[in-house]
This record gives structure tokens, sequence and C-alpha cells, in this order.
């Protein structure tokens, strides 16, 4: 798996070659792809890669927490951690390779600098990781769990959904797990293919008794990841992976926190809310602003930041002021969090709105790779929604 996930990693300005698609040439399959496929000329047999649907929008220089240093997203993250493990002495980490550092980076230098009873790796093993976890929060410590991609936490599903979220609940509160943080990389990164590009958040979105909270840029990593390491709940912490080395904001030097289950404003708006999370954040920036541009369209696009249990009150208020409402997320749309969203916001804002509320999501099928440009949300197709509710 870290074999793998190393080659997943490699720089966006690898080079793609066209030329095995029929005999003697290009086929007519192979030809229409290269038309199709974004700044290509069928004459030319080696292409850039398009890794990013979106354009990385730095957050403003928080100034409340005092000097700021500038990091990519893997870096406040580690930040993050140094943090807890020098004010934690329970706190351990532990997964696949995060004793060298991981293989996105997130954990280097933590064994050199705590010890290798802190920083520690574990057997290939999900199940084991996160059951391991729970043991050592039951103890009194604070574990921080590493599943390495997000596509491999469900042989932990059990552990999970059975164990770490009703343990408090199945005690009587005599006995809970809530110092469990189970942290692993999300989403698509432009070619992980079926099982380094999947969004989970869904899954884990039934089970009451967990917290589900994904950032969309460093500040929010290191101020949410230390609100869930704090939390007394067992929390599942996902990162963003395309973001860790493109998005780079300056990030405060010293720990601070940022409140769960609370959405945040990005762009106030009076026409269509847009509701999304991680990097479809940063998809829906752009949208709001082709919408006011094309169209004369105020949007206001809302960050949810946290899935479980998620701010209905802030989604709502926009939808009542805007009277309509698009959700975007990667996950599949069948049964994807932005139904849960929809049906929420209908029961308690129906005589508020303007038109059907849109989902703008991911189609139903496994995760696919040289067709991910066709298979994510990306902001014409988010576009093409703003523009079906304005004229319903």
């Amino acid at each position: 798996m870290a074999a793998a996930a190393r080659f997943f990693i490699r720089s966006a300005n690898s080079k793609l070659s066209f030329t095995g698609f029929g005999t003697g040439g290009h086929s007519g399959f192979g030809a229409a792809l290269l038309k199709l496929w974004p700044s290509c000329n069928s004459r030319n047999k080696t292409q850039r890669r398009h890794v990013a649907h979106f354009s990385f929008q730095p957050d403003p220089v928080p100034t409340q927490y005092g000097p700021t240093q500038k990091m990519n997203l893997f870096q406040s993250i580690t930040s993050a951690l140094d943090d807890t493990l020098a004010s934690d002495p329970t706190a351990v980490i532990f997964g696949e390779d995060v004793a060298f550092g991981g293989v996105f980076r997130c954990t280097v230098g933590l064994r050199d600098k705590y010890g290798k009873d802190r920083v520690f790796n574990t057997p290939l093993c999900e199940q084991g990781i996160v059951g391991f976890g729970i043991g050592v929060a039951v103890a009194g410590a604070t574990a921080i769990a590493e599943i390495q991609f997000a596509d491999y936490i469900f042989p932990a599903f059990d552990q999970i959904v059975n164990e770490a979220a009703k343990y408090r609940y199945r005690s009587g509160n005599m006995f809970d797990c809530g110092n469990l943080t189970i942290r692993a990389p999300w989403g698509c990164v432009g070619h992980g293919s079926l099982y380094h590009s999947q969004s989970p958040e869904a899954f884990f979105g039934h089970c009451a008794g967990l917290k589900v909270v994904i950032p969309r840029g460093p500040v929010q990593a290191k101020g949410l990841l230390l609100s869930c390491i704090a939390d007394k709940n067992p929390c599942i912490f996902f990162e963003p992976k395309i973001l860790y080395r493109a998005a780079v904001e300056q990030v405060p030097v010293e720990p601070y926190t940022l409140p769960l289950s609370q959405a945040e404003i990005l762009q106030e708006g009076s026409d269509v809310t847009l509701v999304a999370w991680g990097t479809q954040i940063h998809v829906m920036k752009e949208v709001a602003n082709m919408a006011q541009e094309k169209l004369g369209v105020s949007c206001e696009v809302i960050d949810l930041q946290t899935i479980l249990p998620w701010d209905i009150e802030t989604v709502c208020k926009s939808v009542v002021k805007t009277g309509r409402l698009l959700i975007s997320h990667e996950a599949p749309v069948t049964g994807g969090f932005a139904a849960e969203i929809s049906s929420i916001v209908q029961e308690e804002c129906f005589l508020n709105l303007e038109a059907p509320i849109s989902r703008v999501c991911g189609y139903d099928t496994p995760f696919a790779h040289i067709f991910e440009p066709f298979y994510i949300p990306d902001k014409w197709k988010c576009f093409e929604g703003i523009k079906r509710m304005i004229n319903y």
C-alpha cells in the first residue's frame, strides 16, 4: 500500500502517452477522447495531465491567534500534532508508516522529537489500528490513529461504528473512548482511481456518537484537528489529500482551536445558497464568481466543515434568505450527505424555496481513472445547476 501511495503522489507534471489506442495510430475512440480532453490536440502524442479541477483560494491571514507562518496543509497537520505531543504527555500517534513521516509526510520528524514509544508504526491492519486506538483512549490516553487512505477505512468500520461510537452509550457513561481521533487522507487527487479517491463521509454520517470533520485549507486543518483531539467524543478527521501541497496559507504558529459543528459563511449572497466542504469549497467559490459575472446572480457560499453533527441552523437561515440551495460533494449522489441536507432543508424551509434543491455530486459508479475529469462535480456542472434553479 505504501508503495502504491508513493506512486500516486508523484508530481502533477508527469506526462501521459496516448499512443496505444489502435494499430498504426489513434483509433476513432482515442482521437475522440483526445478532442474532449482539455487543451488537447490529437496530433500531440504526449499530453500534460490536468490534475486540479479548482483554483485554491487562501483565506485572509488570521490575526487573532498570534504570529503566523507560511504552511501548506500537511505542514499545518504536522504543526497540530506537534503541539499535541508537546502539551499532552499521554498522546500517541500510530498507523502505517507514520514513524518515518507517513506517505504524505504529515508526521515527519515527530518520532525523532518525541520518541518511538509515542510515534510508531502498526501492522497493515486498519481494524487493528482503530481497535488499538479505542483501547488506548479507554485507558485515558490521547490516541491519534492514522488510516493511510480513507478508502481503506472500511476494514475498521465495525470497530468505529459498533465500538467507538457506542462505547459511552453502552456503558451508561461509565466508560468512553472520547480521546480517540482518526485521521485519513480523503477525496480525489487527480489520478487516484478506484482505491485512492473516495469520499466516505456519508457512511459515518449515519452513526450517532461520532464527529466527522473535513477542513478546506491549512488554517482550518490545524484549528479543527486540535478541536477534534480535545473533543470528548471519537472524531474522524478527513484531510483533502489534493490540498496537502496545493493549499498554502499563513497559519498561526501557536495552538488554537476552531469550533466543531459550526458552518462558516465564506461569502454572503442573496439569490442562491451554495453548500460544500473540503476541496469542493474552492469549486463553489469559483462558481459564485462565475454566477455573478455571467448571470448577475448573488451566491452565498457556506463551508459545512463538520459533517456530523452538522450546522442545520446556519444553512436553513441562508436558504430562508436566498430561496435556493445547491449542495455539492465528490461522493456519489445516491445516499450522499447532500441528500440528508436536502431533506432537512425542505422540511424546515419548504415555503421559502423558489426552486427544487439541486445536488451536484459524483456519479453512482466507482471512481473513474482516465475519466475523472468527467466524473468530478466541477464548476461547469455546478454553474449549470445554478442556471436551472434561477430559470425554474
